[in-house]
């Protein structure tokens, strides 16, 4: 990856981005003291949101005429909007698909996908066999799984949402198969609804259900394949449903993207991603992945 070196730049350099088809941003600068200016609009992953926006604040501060607007949708529009220009960075919780290879994914995180229930729910851990009947609607009754006498209420994401993808690769579920109860859009809206319905499953970002349990929230994780749902055990690989969390651009991005990229990737803000549960990365994985 190719940096900025404020070195190089003796005057002020204005870099114009009137003529990249698409861009929305008008104008980057780097001065003579090395400080960035410019703003960058970045979309997509819910997931992926929290963390980019406090490295955006602490990247701000460092660079006080930089202005970083995050905004969230699901990783399949902001790979789209990277795509056509609509956003100078795309935010996506999983790998690029094969008809994805224009685009360049920039690992950032690791996380995992984990299963939650209320924490009032007996059932520490399913098995993949169990989950699919659940989520296929052949099993509908929590005592068929171990669990109390409850019909189960099934949460299920919305399409477009990386989660899905990661849940239905790793179950093998169709998802036109799927019997679901109720539809959400974001992480916290997933745990909103088993929070408020004590009989429901639902599946969330790892990290994310571990920041809402640290704060009390009343849901649990559970196991998978007898491996625990924690950022320790995506940390070490065994967490079987883990994916990448990555900034999505094209191979043009102007230099205050790639500056800003490579801010999220440094360990200058490790602290920030161990603070949202995520897992930092300290290199660049294949971004063709």
């Amino acid at each position: 990856m190719k940096l900025i070196h404020p070195a190089l730049y003796t005057t002020v350099l204005v870099i114009s981005l009137a003529g990249c088809s698409g861009s929305p941003s008008s104008e980057v600068s780097v001065e003579a003291d090395g400080n960035l200016s410019g703003k960058l609009t970045l979309t997509g992953s819910s997931t992926v949101a929290p963390l980019v926006t406090e490295i955006a604040r602490r990247f701000e501060e460092r660079h006080p005429k930089a202005r970083i607007d995050v905004q969230t949708g699901g990783s399949g529009k902001g790979i789209a909007d990277a795509r056509m220009g609509v956003a100078d960075i795309g935010m996506a919780s999983r790998a690029l698909k094969s008809d994805e290879t224009d685009l360049t994914a920039h690992q950032i995180a690791a996380d995992g996908v984990g299963l939650i229930v209320h924490s009032s729910n007996p059932i520490e851990e399913l098995t993949a066999e169990q989950v699919n009947s659940i989520y296929t609607n052949q099993t509908q009754n929590w005592k068929d799984v171990g669990g109390d006498e409850s019909e189960i209420i099934v949460v299920h994401k919305a399409e477009g949402r990386a989660t899905l993808d990661v849940f239905l690769n790793h179950f093998s579920i169709d998802n036109t198969t799927v019997k679901a109860d109720v539809i959400v859009g974001e992480n916290e809206h997933g745990i909103k609804t088993v929070v408020g319905t004590e009989n429901a499953i639902g599946y969330v970002s790892i990290g994310t259900a571990e920041a809402d349990i640290a704060a009390d929230v009343p849901i649990r994780l559970l196991s998978l394949g007898g491996v625990e749902a924690s950022t320790a055990t995506v940390a070490s690989g065994e967490f079987p449903m883990s994916r990448p969390l990555s900034l999505i651009t094209t191979d043009s991005p102007s230099p205050l993207a790639m500056e800003f990229i490579r801010f999220c990737q440094s360990t200058e803000v490790h602290d920030l991603v161990r603070s949202q549960y995520f897992v930092p990365v300290t290199s660049e994985p294949n971004a063709a992945q």
